[in-house]
């Protein structure tokens, strides 16, 4: 084939969309209005995609996504417990992105969060395959999943463009999702694995695009628990030759174009990553040019907000009864609330909405020990809000927003204390009492990760000092009135995601098991909530804990 030809591919991404089909929040019953112009969803996606498509042409464009789909709201709890996924009812991410027309999508640590049977069920409904080529099989050491795709861009009277795609998830599933992987699956590094197959997808295709749930920059949680960090798309893109671009997942930021220099080759690799919940498109371009193969002359990658168009009627068509099953399921009355409650602050102060979830679980703890029993929990959710009244699913929902299960386990008093050490490290430290915005007094560390903890037949209580550095900020650490031994003995409500190694807590991972029937912890406090009857939030009054500096109480006012 003689004579130069030119051709632009463009690429466009999703990442983290977490079961949000239509820009709807299911726990306050309305449309999102109050994302600083975010709104999000895969109907909203759809829009973008159509537009990408009939500007460029498309046979000229392909679809991905880095993972973490089918967890993370009601609408994807309700198809995954209550009204499960089969073969009759495609689960309705799975038919939103079939009918929008995805290429490839990789998995995310999320995806395993419901158990294998729901994610092979999944994968299964989908029109595009789902790929990881570090997720292995134990028995045979063979992927599990399918580990890439290569996909031929056929170009009326010119050569066709082969588009290597490549699929990389999380290690740290082995660790978050241990119930239902250990023994089945192992979870290689990204890098590692990325080093295998990039140069067998290199010699079948002219472009290489990895897709990978893993965040930009590197870091992890997991600690020494596995030998893999957990975020390293850039580690991949310096250290394998052979890529040419990375759709970035997991870390739910946004990078709208970010190039980084392969350290082999000296070539640069385009990473970009969307904003998480379908709030942004990626939009990646790579100028190819032909005279004996395809050589790639430029790549550069945008984002698009979902925030400016409007949901494509078509998928709303096609997944409204869906939608509205799970909007009559989270209006259902399960009992009423004597008072407001709230957990707007329950990051500075001790509340009745978060001692509510801690009394919660330290309830069924209590079950299976006669030690004392201690819960902790973190304010997963800033907005939850119970009002006064009739008091609904989603309403109680609000308080837990994550799928997680209760563990408890058996800590002494100095590995509790390290671990309350360790939750302290939310905060920066600061000099006298304040007045602090909440900016101020916080560190770089996400909610889920400051665990606070209540005693459930007696009283443990606690100062957090943010004057002193991170690791000796527990003050006064009591239970029932005495101070803490060392030696003390409790049984610790936790759930699964702390339990598993979680934010690299101490000693939780390795301390002995006294408590794991898989209950789901939203859906304890709903039982709890129906069954009681009435929640009264002055029966959760207490002052477990305080935030002080040098000994005086710190004030935190809001950010405004």
């Amino acid at each position: 084939m003689s004579g130069l030809r030119t051709f632009t591919l463009t690429v466009m991404g999703t990442t983290d969309l977490h079961g949000n089909l239509f820009n709807w929040d299911y726990y306050r019953d309305r449309e999102f209005d109050d994302f600083a112009h975010d709104d999000v969803g895969l109907a909203k996606i759809s829009t973008l995609v159509s537009q990408v498509r009939a500007d460029v042409g498309r046979q000229r464009t392909l679809l991905l996504d880095a993972g973490d789909t089918i967890q993370g709201t009601p609408l994807a709890y309700y198809y995954a417990r209550v009204e499960p996924i089969t073969r009759a009812h495609v689960h309705p991410m799975a038919a939103a992105m079939n009918a929008i027309g995805y290429t490839a999508a990789a998995l995310g640590n999320h995806e395993f969060n419901y158990g294998l049977p729901v994610l092979r069920m999944f994968e299964r409904q989908l029109e595009f395959p789902l790929l990881a080529a570090n997720a292995l099989d134990v028995p045979t050491g063979l992927p599990a999943f399918q580990p890439y795709v290569v996909k031929t861009v056929w170009r009326t009277g010119g050569p066709p463009l082969r588009v290597g795609i490549l699929g990389l998830t999380n290690p740290g599933i082995a660790v978050w999702d241990r119930v239902h992987v250990e023994g089945v699956m192992t979870f290689p590094g990204l890098v590692e694995q990325a080093l295998h197959w990039v140069p067998e997808i290199r010699r079948k295709a002219d472009l290489v695009i990895v897709v990978a749930h893993s965040g930009a920059d590197l870091s992890s949680s997991l600690g020494d628990q596995v030998p893999f960090p957990e975020n390293c798309a850039e580690l991949v893109a310096e250290t394998v030759p052979g890529i040419d671009a990375i759709l970035v997942g997991h870390a739910h930021v946004e990078i709208p174009e970010r190039f980084v220099v392969n350290k082999v080759t000296g070539r640069r690799v385009l990473l970009t990553e969307p904003l998480f919940w379908g709030k942004r498109l990626s939009v990646l371009e790579f100028d190819l040019r032909h005279a004996s193969r395809w050589e790639l002359d430029g790549a550069r990658s945008s984002v698009l907000t979902t925030a400016s168009v409007p949901e494509d009627p078509r998928i709303v068509r096609l997944l409204r009864h869906d939608h509205e099953k799970v909007v009559s399921y989270v209006n259902a009355r399960i009992g009423t609330c004597a008072a407001p409650m709230s957990a707007s602050r329950s990051r500075f102060e001790d509340t009745p909405a978060l001692r509510f979830i801690n009394h919660v679980q330290a309830l069924e703890v209590a079950k299976s020990t006669s030690l004392p029993v201690v819960s902790v929990c973190a304010p997963f959710n800033r907005a939850a809000a119970i009002p006064g009244g009739e008091v609904s699913i989603r309403d109680v929902a609000g308080l837990y927003i994550f799928d997680n299960t209760l563990v408890g386990v058996r800590l002494t008093g100095a590995q509790l204390r390290d671990f309350l050490e360790e939750s302290a490290r939310y905060f920066a430290q600061v000099s006298g009492p304040g007045p602090f915005t909440e900016a101020e007094v916080s560190a770089d560390v996400p909610d889920y990760n400051f665990d606070i903890a209540y005693g459930l037949t007696a009283p443990l209580t606690y100062s957090i000092d943010i004057s002193r550095p991170a690791g000796s900020r527990i003050t006064g650490l009591f239970h029932d009135g005495e101070p803490v031994a060392d030696e003390a003995e409790f049984a610790v409500a936790v759930n699964n995601y702390r339990q598993a190694g979680g934010g690299a807590f101490p000693h939780i991972a390795s301390a002995p098991v006294l408590h794991n029937q898989q209950q789901e912890i939203r859906q304890l406090l709903i039982d709890w909530v129906e069954n009681a009857g009435v929640l009264d939030p002055a029966d959760f009054v207490g002052s477990d804990w305080r935030l002080v500096s040098s000994g005086t109480p710190v004030v935190v006012t809001s950010n405004e």
